[in-house]
């Protein structure tokens, strides 16, 4: 048995013990990280310097850029450092910067996200109020409220998980410090606060996935009904990116939260984990560069021969 009070670190997960495996691992979260870097970057320099792209669907776009860089700092640098040197340990501070930075990030996406939802419904529902739902200080508030939301929410989720005696040692299954992860550590009826925090969570989190459906059944209604095929075509292309995301990002945090105990598993748990943490920020870049004629044009422009002659 320990005490919370004796623990100076935690014991990440560690891949292997052979320097071989470990170099690999760490080359592989590299060339991850430095793909994250770069996606992001340049859709956050191409939309800042672009004045074409100073719309609301683009300065979300930006905000969501912003966070998967944030999300992807978080965890990964640690990662490749801990396969670089062969160690485990995390500082229980850097653990509690970890867990407060990691939800930060995520939580605010989640808001972002519905976010997005809300700029393709008016946009396509309402584009005649458009410019006054959507107004440049509208959206800046909205962006703001994303962000102090995630922040507040961290606040809340870190400080009580960390002020829970912990029973069960210092060795987390994990390659980052995560709430649930914690939870194993400490003493089951301390952490019934942290889990109900979760569980409210959880319900703001599909209130955000509710609303996103019922935004997008308003714009297939709206769409289906376009006379014009090119028109339907065009407005399809605007929302594809982001309903890819969102079906990546939920669904991936979905079953990491909400699966059954059937089905946990060591192995499984980390795949998952790195498929809610770690793509997003990776693929979330390209699929709406490749998606998104406007973004496309403007990277063309500032990178030439990037995506090819037109």
């Amino acid at each position: 048995m320990s005490n919370s009070s004796s623990i100076t670190e935690f014991l990440l997960l560690a891949f292997t013990d052979r320097w071989e495996l470990q170099l690999l691992h760490f080359g592989l979260f590299l060339g991850i990280y430095l793909a994250a870097l770069l996606g992001n970057g340049l859709i956050i320099t191409t939309i800042a310097w672009d004045h074409h792209l100073h719309t609301p669907m683009f300065f979300f776009l930006l905000n969501l850029a912003l966070l998967d860089l944030g999300s992807i700092s978080t965890t990964v640098p640690k990662a490749m450092a801990n396969s670089l040197w062969g160690t485990r340990g995390i500082s229980y501070l850097g653990c509690a910067a970890q867990v407060f930075l990691f939800v930060i990030f995520i939580s605010a996406e989640f808001s972002l996200l519905t976010l997005m939802a809300y700029d393709r419904y008016v946009a396509i529902c309402k584009p005649l109020h458009y410019g006054t739902l959507l107004g440049s200080r509208t959206c800046v508030h909205m962006a703001a409220a994303a962000w102090a939301s995630g922040f507040l929410n961290a606040l809340l989720h870190t400080a009580n998980t960390f002020s829970l005696p912990l029973c069960q040692g210092n060795a987390l299954e994990h390659f980052f410090c995560e709430i649930p992860q914690l939870l194993k550590l400490s003493c089951s009826r301390s952490s019934r606060r942290e889990f109900g925090l979760l569980a409210f969570g959880a319900c703001l989190v599909l209130g955000c996935f509710v609303f996103i459906v019922f935004s997008y059944v308003e714009i297939f209604r709206v769409v289906l009904r376009m006379p014009s095929e090119q028109g339907r075509l065009k407005a399809f292309s605007t929302c594809l990116p982001h309903l890819v995301v969102v079906s990546l990002f939920f669904s991936s945090s979905f079953f990491t939260y909400l699966k059954p105990p059937s089905l946990s598993s060591p192995f499984l748990e980390l795949v998952v984990l790195v498929l809610y943490s770690v793509v997003p920020p990776v693929v979330n870049p390209l699929i709406y560069s490749l998606r998104n004629q406007e973004l496309k044009d403007a990277l063309r422009k500032r990178i030439p021969g990037f995506f090819g002659r037109k």
